[in-house]
């Protein structure tokens, strides 16, 4: 860990890295984001067989897969601190294949797609995803926002082309072929992960030596989390109003496509199929489009100072709160549904664009460069929870009531009070305002003194003036007086 490492920004091996995060990245948030298309499959086949709870169960295979994915992200970056990016992501690869595999053997039954599509391809996933972000800081230094800003795009433009496969495959397959695809899609994490090796490694400094010495001197949950992040109140509570407003976050991504199907978009069934699906991808251009722009806007001069990046984040919340609850309002629009549907998806993967791109500046402008890596990783960590709860409760509220206006409007309250919530952080100047206030002070009372001093100097220098020219008068006068008494002998 204490080890000096120079990154090359840029050639062969790089570039390669990069493209290998990117697809990565793809891969693993698409199969997540689009579920919500394999999720209407499952709940045809589970209401076939007489399930009354179709929709709470198969909710719970996606938000599992979501929930296990951030949840172990903190442990993942631990892993790779010990056994290496490499073989921790090719772990992730491994497990992540075994997983759509085994969902693909077992698609007809909804316990084991617990298991094995909720929880083995998200864990996995995890273990994947974590090691393909460290990685780009090992080989990028002066271009690592714009190599980030392509990685982090993978997620959007894969989510974009199984929003038209998947509904493909299914339509004329069937959910079997759609996993197998799926699982040859994973198969890549593992290629992907082989090349994460880190550069050659220099002898370590003597001051990462001192640092790391330091560190293994601390206690034992020191040596693994960054406390100082848990004292920061400002972190604290960015970590509780995030959390909180992602209880409705997840929900449109799984229930979208059925909410829509529901209306009816078309009067033709494959259609309307189709249509239902193209929403996804609306929502995956524009969160892409919206990832570019909000990254440029937050890097003003006025969005980096004081903090006022969250402002951005509060509006987004805000925004994806509303339009979460406006898409129950697009079937009463009479022969428009699908244009106000189309409309709302658009703004509302600008805004989802905005929160996903402004968590790593977030976490550097509340816990600086040494507890941004950790405050990610932990945010993502309590992010599992609701993003797991969120979709099943939104399913067994339309199981209950046959209508997903209900859950529609009750998920976009979360993130309207999450952005609320963060007016709190506002109440705690940043740390930087306060020691520059207290360097400010040191400067006044510096000022001060010095000029006390200069007026004691002037003033000694005055007597010291004065005396000298008394001195000055008294030989002059006793040198007049003895010339006169000599004049007189």
């Amino acid at each position: 860990m204490g080890l000096d490492i120079d990154p090359p920004d840029g050639g062969c091996k790089a570039w390669f890295i990069m493209v290998c995060s990117f697809l990565v990245n793809g891969i693993v948030f698409s199969i997540i984001n689009t579920f919500g298309i394999l999720f209407v499959k499952l709940k045809e086949d589970l209401e076939e067989s007489g399930d009354e709870d179709a929709a709470f169960k198969c909710a719970l295979v996606g938000s599992l897969a979501i929930g296990s994915t951030f949840f172990l992200s903190f442990f993942a970056g631990i892993l790779a601190d010990k056994i290496g990016l490499r073989t921790t992501s090719v772990i992730g690869g491994i497990i992540a294949t075994l997983g759509m595999g085994l969902s693909a053997l077992f698609h007809d039954r909804i316990e084991v797609l617990y298991l094995t599509y909720g929880l083995m391809f998200g864990t996995g996933a995890s273990l994947a995803y974590n090691p393909s972000l460290t990685v780009l800081g090992l080989y990028f230094k002066k271009r690592l926002g714009m190599v980030n800003g392509f990685v982090t795009a993978g997620s959007s433009a894969f989510t974009i082309l199984l929003s038209f496969i998947n509904p493909y495959i299914l339509n004329n397959h069937g959910l079997l072929p759609c996993l197998i695809f799926l699982t040859c899609l994973s198969s890549l994490l593992i290629i992907c992960g082989l090349t994460f090796s880190p550069l050659t490694k220099k002898q370590p400094s003597p001051a990462s030596s001192l640092a790391s010495d330091k560190l293994n001197g601390g206690s034992f949950v020191e040596r693994f989390i960054y406390v100082e992040n848990w004292r920061n109140k400002r972190f604290l509570i960015w970590a509780m109003a995030l959390p909180c407003a992602l209880f409705g976050y997840f929900v449109p991504f799984v229930h979208l496509v059925q909410f829509a199907k529901n209306i009816p978009l078309d009067s033709d069934d494959s259609q309307n199929g189709q249509k239902a699906a193209f929403l996804m991808a609306c929502i995956g251009i524009t969160s892409g489009l919206g990832r570019l722009f909000f990254g440029r806007v937050s890097d003003l001069p006025a969005f980096r100072r004081n903090g006022n990046r969250i402002i951005l984040q509060q509006g987004a919340f805000f925004a994806m709160g509303v339009c979460t609850m406006l898409m129950t309002v697009a079937q009463f629009w009479e022969g428009f549904e699908y244009q106000t549907l189309l409309t709302i998806c658009c703004v509302m993967g600008l805004f989802d664009g905005c929160f996903v791109t402004l968590l790593g500046p977030i976490a550097f402008d509340l816990c600086g460069p040494a507890g941004a890596g950790q405050a990610i990783g932990s945010l993502l960590a309590l992010f599992s929870v609701p993003m797991t709860v969120g979709p099943p409760i939104a399913g067994i509220i339309y199981d209950k009531v046959g209508d997903y206006t209900p859950a529609f409007l009750a998920a976009g309250v979360p993130p309207i009070v999450g952005s609320l919530l963060m007016f709190a952080i506002r109440r705690f100047p940043p740390k930087e305002d306060v020691d520059d206030n207290v360097e400010d002070n040191r400067e006044i009372t510096i000022d001060k003194a010095e000029a006390e001093k200069i007026q004691r100097n002037e003033s000694q220098a005055a007597l010291e003036k004065e005396r000298h020219d008394d001195q000055y008068d008294h030989t002059q006068s006793m040198g007049t007086s003895g010339t006169s008494g000599t004049v007189l002998a």
